[in-house]
């Protein structure tokens, strides 16, 4: 998944990281020939990539943020409460993340752009990646809350 380069930061050993808009740090070096990424040599370089898209893996695999932290989280739903637009794809705001917490029973969670689907249940949560279009759908009997992750 494309997420843009906000800033850079380095590692213990002096290797440039790109922090991304998503929350994630990724690190940017130029190992030719294995990665071919001349601009990161340079203050210069690296201004000039500020803005620019940068395929993010851990978006694609939908992995929280390691230091984002819980700040808020939605009443409790069932199958009869559910609120039309979560039925609907929707996103979460720019850098923020949301985990879908199944109480009782199951709900279907899908993520059309990258056609994933899982049956959420009170053992196997949703990760709902910051701005990623998704919906959710009940499966019978469902009581769940959503929580809301940002950076501290």
């Amino acid at each position: 998944m494309q997420r843009v380069i906000t800033s850079f930061a380095t590692d213990a050993t002096g290797d440039p990281i790109a922090l991304l808009t998503c929350g994630h740090p990724q690190h940017v070096r130029h190992r030719p020939p294995f990665f071919e990424r001349p601009w990161v040599t340079t203050e210069a370089g690296r201004a000039g990539m500020l803005g620019q898209p940068l395929e993010c893996v851990r978006c694609d695999r939908r992995e929280l943020p390691a230091e984002f932290v819980a700040y808020k989280r939605t009443p409790e739903f069932t199958e009869t409460t559910i609120p039309r637009g979560l039925s609907h794809d929707h996103t979460t705001r720019q850098g923020v993340w949301g985990k879908i917490v199944v109480l009782e029973g199951s709900l279907r969670y899908h993520i059309d752009a990258s056609g994933f689907t899982a049956l959420l249940t009170p053992e196997t949560a949703g990760i709902v990646v910051a701005e990623q279009p998704h919906r959710v759908e009940a499966v019978g009997p469902v009581r769940f809350f959503v929580q809301f992750y940002r950076a501290p």
